[in-house]
């Protein structure tokens, strides 16, 4: 294991921000750490990169002690924040020249290096450009070609692809894994379910401070249960009488959700659902335009085990 997190936990005055968290990361791996706003992953991110320091409990990165040994340990690790952090004045190659001789490269070593990752991350076009001119997707590539300057071991993602378009983000994901593939680590923070699902070879999930799941995705989405029933109500019916007539077929517990004019409920698989809740709704006089049983999403887990979506809380 090349991270280590035991019984960490950290206060902001009365705001306990991580709460006795406590998990282990393999090398060459993405760990994903999921969560809504103001959950603490970004303390926990902060911690972990010597940024803060725990309250109570011990970290260790490859081997090093984050609060012990924590000069040691920034020269082995890549952070990439929720903003990109990058000199709009200079270029895109100045930008990751300047990184380089803040890790101590020498100059044509930190040039060759910043050719390099232009290369890798699609930008050399772009390269001799100042980076005000980059778009958005751009400047995140830019950030994590930063953050990878000095090739670390492992490397620290901070909701990496918050704000890109769909392409922008999926060209970033082929990064990542090509990274892994490579021998790195990556440990990352995101609020989108999608991208767990994708890239995460392991989760923990995270909310008001406490790691409340754990597991692969198929491990989470097995807890939900085996179905999903769809249904998408007529233009002037009824949502909560809809809920209503649907409450006898959803598993003892959970809730039935409706997002993007859509029910979703948690069911058991067996025969004859669909029939059944046609009847039940029909019996409430609610107008059905579509009706279907999926398999669980990674979606469907985070809304099962904490109770909300992932925009459910306050920033962090």
């Amino acid at each position: 294991m090349i991270i280590e997190v035991d019984r960490v936990t950290k206060s902001f005055g009365s705001n306990l921000a991580v709460n006795n968290v406590s998990f282990s990361v393999s090398e060459a791996s993405i760990f994903g750490l999921l969560g809504p706003n103001g959950a603490g992953k970004t303390t926990l991110i902060n911690i972990l990169t010597t940024l803060l320091k725990p309250d109570s409990g011990r970290v260790t990165v490859d081997g090093l002690d984050v609060v012990r040994d924590a000069a040691e340990l920034r020269s082995r690790i890549g952070l990439a924040g929720q903003y990109a952090a990058v000199d709009e004045n200079l270029t895109g190659f100045e930008n990751l020249e300047m990184v380089g001789r803040l890790y101590h490269l020498p100059a044509k070593l930190a040039r060759i290096r910043a050719d390099e990752l232009l290369s890798q991350f699609s930008l050399a076009y772009a390269g001799r450009k100042q980076a005000r001119t980059y778009s958005g997707g751009m400047r995140r590539r830019l950030d994590l070609a930063a953050a990878l300057v000095s090739s670390p071991r492992v490397l620290f993602l901070d909701e990496p692809t918050a704000g890109l378009d769909p392409r922008s983000r999926n060209d970033l994901w082929d990064v990542l894994e090509q990274l892994v593939a490579n021998g790195a680590t990556i440990l990352l923070t995101t609020q989108y379910l999608e991208e767990a699902d994708r890239l995460a070879e392991h989760i923990a999930v995270i909310d008001v401070g406490k790691v409340i799941a754990m597991g692969t995705p198929s491990d989470l989405k097995a807890q939900v249960g085996s179905s999903i029933l769809e249904v998408v109500l007529g233009k002037d019916s009824n949502v909560e009488t809809a809920k209503q007539a649907l409450s006898p077929l959803a598993v003892t517990g959970t809730r039935i959700d409706f997002h993007s004019e859509r029910l979703r409920v948690i069911v058991p698989e067996r025969p004859g659902l669909v029939v059944d809740a046609i009847r039940l709704l029909d019996q409430h006089q609610i107008e059905v335009e579509e009706i279907g049983v999926t398999k669980p999403s990674l979606d469907d887990a985070f809304l099962a085990l904490t109770g909300h979506g992932v925009g459910g809380l306050e920033d962090e």
